[in-house]
């Protein structure tokens, strides 16, 4: 649904809605994000086989065992940015190491722990219970716009307020997601156009993206593509053009991503963002998660 009805004198009316989106991903990002690079993860996931040199055995393995054991193909299609060939090294790999229901298991396992060595006794106060359930009523509201958002959304709630809060910020993330990839379509952006695109725009360094597997060649002939539609320069930096599309796309997103906002009245939503700050400082604190990203947060 299109919330920019605007006005005669041009008042843009979603700008409010998309600005509360925006803000509460930020808040909302570090707390999912977080689980993937704490030890209390990594050592869930060597029990169950997983290699942990590397942090991609387990992240395929957590983020897409809502899908079920979904092939190579059907992956890389919901998780988007990543090159087929990278999806192809650890799926469907993953679930000859461990079944999805087991990594399921072992991922609530990690999220409980994580949250309890990042909070300490804070993991278990009515704040985290009171920001579960806000968040969880934004999950229930969050109408799946594609497979990730529909998988974690059909998950059964665990018990405990500190998981249930990771999942339903999943949800809502993922929802986000979601609508993003449903942008970037709109836009006429391929996969690894959209790195290219973005890191055109100043969200990371292309070295950042280099993360989601393409090959050199791949970037390059992106990159070539992008600059016969005006959209990039000979240098790779973003245009006008460039820069305003990538405008629109993050403007569409936070419009999509708006929608199951509205379940929350304006004063529930400002208290839920109060609670999670605690949480977010937490996160962002822990000093595991990465200073730039390839999501851009703080950049765009």
């Amino acid at each position: 649904m299109d919330t920019d009805t605007g006005t005669d004198a041009g008042t843009d009316t979603g700008a409010g809605e998309r600005a509360a989106a925006r803000r509460m991903w930020h808040l909302l990002e570090p707390l999912h994000a977080v689980v993937y690079y704490a030890p209390e993860a990594y050592e869930e996931a060597a029990a169950l086989g997983y290699g942990t040199a590397e942090r991609w055995p387990a992240y395929f393995a957590w983020r897409a065992a809502p899908l079920g054991a979904a092939g190579a193909e059907e992956t890389t299609a919901a998780f988007h940015s990543f090159s087929p060939d990278m999806v192809a090294r650890y799926v469907p790999e993953s679930w000859r190491i461990a079944a999805p229901d087991a990594v399921l298991a072992a991922r609530t396992r990690a999220v409980t722990r994580t949250y309890a060595a990042l909070l300490g006794p804070g993991a278990d106060t009515p704040g985290v219970a009171e920001a579960a359930t806000l968040a969880r009523r934004v999950a229930g509201a969050a109408v799946p716009a594609g497979p990730l958002s529909a998988a974690n959304a059909a998950l059964p709630w665990p018990g405990e307020p500190a998981a249930a809060l990771w999942q339903a910020a999943t949800v809502i993330r993922e929802h986000r997601g979601d609508g993003h990839l449903r942008a970037l379509r709109e836009a006429g952006l391929d996969p690894v156009e959209s790195l290219v695109s973005f890191a055109a725009i100043g969200a990371a360094p292309p070295e950042v993206f280099a993360s989601r597997g393409w090959i050199p060649t791949a970037w390059k002939a992106a990159r070539s593509r992008l600059a016969a539609r005006g959209l990039v320069d000979a240098a790779g930096a973003a245009t006008e053009a460039g820069r305003e599309l990538r405008a629109q796309v993050e403007r569409r997103t936070d419009e999509l991503a708006a929608e199951p906002w509205r379940v929350l009245s304006d004063d529930e939503r400002e208290h839920l963002a109060k609670a999670l700050e605690p949480f977010w400082v937490a996160a962002v604190g822990s000093g595991l998660l990465p200073g730039v990203n390839t999501l851009g947060i703080g950049k765009v």
